[in-house]
């Protein structure tokens, strides 16, 4: 499985390509803004059919490009947690002192904790880890060793709590429990900055250790 990232704006968002060019196939995690501007020239070079866009969570920087994908019939997949922020994307923009611009996402598949779902013909484990919003979800494949996992764990740092529908107790638990609990050697792509491990993150992240 290859991966490949993109730094998209408005701040600095991840977004992962995921794709085996042997089944012709590609899955998206996160949609920032002009994410589908970005991906489908790859797309279409390489003949690749792109199966699903998975949202870690939804906040508007993961999801500000959400509608094209919504408009080119890719599925989308959320945690229900998150709905009230599927649904009024650029509201939040307001928020942040930056322009109100109108997305509304349609969520196709819901995930939840402990669920299963095949991409790519793998399987790729659900576990939910909020704290840093209700919804964050991580998306890990057991067979390459890779878990998404958003905004709840950086390399170096975790997820803010002080946004709505944040709780730092949570996060603690979400980080120990269900991202500390994945093989040492996992890698960690997180929602903004660089790749990490379990095992790195373990031994020096200053904010939570095992």
């Amino acid at each position: 499985m290859q991966v490949r990232v993109f730094e998209l704006p408005p701040i600095g968002t991840n977004a992962y390509l995921l794709s085996d060019s042997n089944r012709k196939e590609a899955v998206l995690i996160d949609t920032p803004q002009s994410a589908w501007q970005t991906i489908a020239p790859i797309l279409e070079k390489e003949g690749l059919d792109l199966k699903a866009a998975l949202l870690t969570h939804g906040h508007f920087d993961h999801t500000l490009g959400g509608e094209d994908f919504n408009r080119n019939g890719i599925p989308m997949y959320g945690h229900k947690a998150d709905a009230a922020l599927f649904s009024d994307v650029g509201a939040q923009l307001t928020r942040f002192g930056l322009p109100h611009l109108r997305c509304v996402l349609q969520i196709d598949h819901w995930v939840s904790e402990g669920q299963s779902i095949e991409l790519l013909g793998r399987t790729c484990q659900i576990r939910h880890v909020p704290g840093h919003c209700p919804g964050n979800v991580l998306f890990y494949f057991p067979e390459e060793g890779k878990a998404f996992v958003g905004d709840a764990l950086f390399a170096g740092g975790i997820g803010r709590t002080d946004l709505e529908g944040g709780d730092y107790d949570t996060l603690m638990d979400s980080i120990r429990n269900r991202i500390y609990s994945l093989p040492n050697d996992t890698e960690v792509y997180p929602g903004h900055g660089t790749t990490t491990t379990v095992g790195i993150e373990k031994q020096s992240n200053p904010f939570v250790r095992a």
